[in-house]
């Protein structure tokens, strides 16, 4: 048995987690009726069972009442996912037409050029001035006024135009599906408006505690702005520190996530411990008296709380406060403080309270982060050992650096498709700068000790160059690792039958988690050889622009309008590349001539393995054409002027391409002629990309 002392919120955890998963995927008005009259009753058998334990023996029948205690747990995770969903309520806001909504701010405004981004929760909708009650939360993307742009904070009440939609889901290979993401929040609609389309009719709306604490976070933001003069160093101090979302430069992200010490850049449980070790030492002289014992609890807990505030109660901090609260609190009033039975509590809470967390990727990781360091660390500590008093804490934090890596390994891998070779040289480097840089960044903001601001900058940039130096060495990591749900559960599957067979000294278990990594091992290779020998063309669903990847093995032939730093490439096309494991890409514009062994580009056609391209935009004369009038697919770019039916008494062809770089009503009327001769179209703008193969 992994765990052997008295765990009761784990066992309350399981079933729980299992409820809230299944209900995720079943959400439905009725199923959230006929569990609410489920859980009643089963609720009521339940005390009624504990209420004539003694006369029924119930001790007689404990495992039926141990499996009837799990399904109230499991019920209870099926009600709670339910009764959250927004969508299921009665009066929420998409379920009627509405003209306006009356919303305020549920989040903190997030400024990129002109647009404004934030969350805003419903609380009325306007049909002919009539407002109706309603609920739900809405993502609003703002356009901002060049001359006089609106500032907004959370808790300000807006009267706004009813223009929202439903989020769409993704429409390329392995494109980020926003859609998903934004449901694993409970928002399933977005709006994009105009700042003339919006008036703010008041503030104060809102948990004033929140408001409070996003509002002391801004004002310590300004103090690192007026201090900090390198824009770099500024952004990590403030999402170090702060957990600020400031603009961090790509070279710096990729530093991080390849030396994988990417959660320093995420303010969460590693911050608060720093806290938490350096006051119970500075407060240690109180633990002579119990009064003392009693205060240095009360001021620790209350400390911890008032950073999670400066923060402005980042969800991770959040977290992290309650864990470490539970902690000390039990350890005060001595009691069993097992360590599982913690996490799964806090776990517990978090769920209860929101119960869509169980999607949040920082929630999975820094649960399973600190679950490593519980039960993998003091094992992996026992390995070797050490007299020198430096060099037993030196192989203390590998081992917690080991233990927090090989937990979080297959979540880590799945979600950022990489593994960093250097982990533990890198959290090495960065444990004295990260530990010295929260204090003094602290400091700075709580004590006014702006002179040391200098310096805090200075270690800062050291510590950024130190880490791009090491993401810099030779197989630094391993990247472009994309696994798939089978596999995830494989690579978990290996990591609990490993460490069953090594705790147990059970060879059996061993055997079986080496056989499973075998398996996952030969599906890689077999998609790494798959891959090599691919012939495929994708044509990319943009918004404006338009992309096609001629793809031969590993290589591709990529024609669009789009460059290597462009958002919309490294959003849109490059995962999907990076999942067909294409190493080399070579840009063509749509005018440019091309040739090499496989395509041909001229006069725009495009020849590929034997099917011809025709490229049709608005300057193309079809008269022009050689004598071969006959082509595979006919490219539509950029608004051309010619009529299907004309074209096909000349040119004979089998297919359209309708890209984004047509006007939408342009798309609407070729798509139409399309179906009217009976000529397949792929339209290349919100509807699902087209990966074609030409073998």
């Amino acid at each position: 048995m992994i765990f052997k002392a008295e765990i009761v919120f784990v066992k309350m955890l399981v079933p729980l987690i299992s409820g809230i998963t299944l209900a995720y995927y079943f959400q439905n008005e009725q199923l959230l009726e006929a569990t609410t009259v489920l859980l009643f009753l089963m609720l009521i058998a339940a005390l009624t069972i504990n209420t004539f334990y003694k006369k029924i023996k119930g001790w007689n029948y404990k495992k039926a009442l141990a499996s009837f205690y799990y399904l109230i747990f499991f019920t209870l995770g099926v009600f709670l996912m339910l009764f959250h969903t927004d969508f299921l309520r009665k009066n929420y806001f998409a379920k009627k037409q509405y003209q306006q909504l009356k919303v305020w701010v549920n989040s903190e405004p997030q400024q990129t050029n002109d647009i404004l981004r934030f969350e805003a929760k419903v609380t009325q909708g306007y049909v002919n001035n009539s407002p109706e009650k309603c609920s739900g939360i809405l993502l609003i993307a703002l356009k901002l006024d060049s001359l006089s742009p609106i500032h907004l904070n959370y808790g300000d009440e807006l009267m706004i135009a009813a223009n929202y939609l439903p989020v769409e889901p993704p429409y390329n290979p392995a494109e980020f599906n926003f859609k998903q993401w934004l449901a694993s929040k409970n928002i399933y609609h977005q709006s994009f408006i105009r700042q003339d389309e919006l008036i703010k009719l008041q503030e104060g709306q809102g948990n004033p505690i929140i408001k409070y604490a996003l509002e002391v976070r801004q004002k310590q933001v300004a103090i690192y702005r007026k201090l900090i003069r390198d824009d770099e160093s500024f952004a990590v101090a403030s999402t170090l520190i702060l957990g600020y979302r400031a603009d961090l430069s790509k070279e710096t992200l990729a530093a991080y996530s390849k030396t994988g010490t990417i959660h320093a850049l995420s303010v969460s449980g590693m911050h608060v411990g720093i806290i938490y070790i350096m006051l119970n030492w500075l407060l240690a002289f109180l633990d002579k008296k119990n009064a003392g014992k009693i205060f240095k609890v009360v001021l620790i807990c209350s400390l911890i709380w008032y950073y999670s505030l400066l923060t402005g109660f980042s969800p991770s901090v959040l977290r992290s406060a309650v864990m470490l609260t539970a902690f000390i609190l039990a350890k005060q009033l001595q009691r069993s403080s097992n360590s599982y039975n913690i996490l799964a509590f806090t776990a517990f809470g978090l769920l209860a309270y929101d119960p869509f967390l169980i999607w949040d990727v920082g929630f999975q990781l820094s649960f399973l982060a600190v679950f490593g360091l519980v039960y993998y660390q003091p094992k992996i500590y026992r390995w070797l050992y050490f007299k020198n008093k430096w060099a037993d804490k030196l192989w203390s934090t590998v081992a917690m650096s080991l233990a927090a890596q090989l937990a979080t390994l297959p979540l880590s891998i799945y979600y950022f498709h990489q593994f960093p070779i250097y982990f533990i040289i890198s959290n090495l480097f960065i444990l004295i700068p990260i530990t010295v840089l929260m204090y003094l960044g602290i400091a700075i903001l709580l004590v006014r000790v702006y002179f040391l601001a200098p310096l805090f900058e200075w270690i800062i940039t050291f510590t950024n160059k130190g880490l791009k130096w090491i993401s810099e060495l030779p197989y630094a990591g391993i990247t472009e690792i994309w696994l798939n749900p089978w596999q995830l559960l494989l690579f978990c599957l290996f990591m609990l039958l490993l460490t069953v067979g090594l705790v147990s000294y059970k060879k059996k278990y061993i055997f079986s988690g080496l056989t499973t990594l075998l398996i996952i091992q030969f599906t890689l290779a077999y998609q790494k050889i798959k891959a090599s020998q691919q012939e495929e063309l994708v044509l990319f669903s943009l918004r404006k622009n338009f992309a096609a990847a001629f793809i031969n093995g590993n290589e591709s032939i990529l024609i669009t309008d789009l460059a290597t730093d462009d958002r919309n490439f490294e959003f849109f096309i490059k995962p999907a590349l990076d999942q067909k494991k294409v190493k080399n890409i070579r840009f063509v514009d749509w005018n440019d001539d091309f040739e090499s062994e496989l395509i041909l580009k001229k006069e725009h056609q495009i020849n590929y393995r034997g099917k011809r391209f025709l490229l049709m935009d608005e300057k193309f004369n079809y008269k022009k054409l050689s004598q071969n009038h006959s082509f595979d697919f006919i490219w539509i770019h950029n608004n051309p002027k010619q009529k299907l039916a004309t074209l096909k008494e000349e040119i004979e062809f089998s297919s359209l391409i309708i890209d984004a770089s047509n006007k939408d009503y342009l798309i609407k009327n070729f798509g139409q002629q399309a179906d009217s001769l009976k000529v397949p179209a792929y339209i290349l703008k919100k509807q699902k990309a087209v990966t074609l193969n030409l073998k």
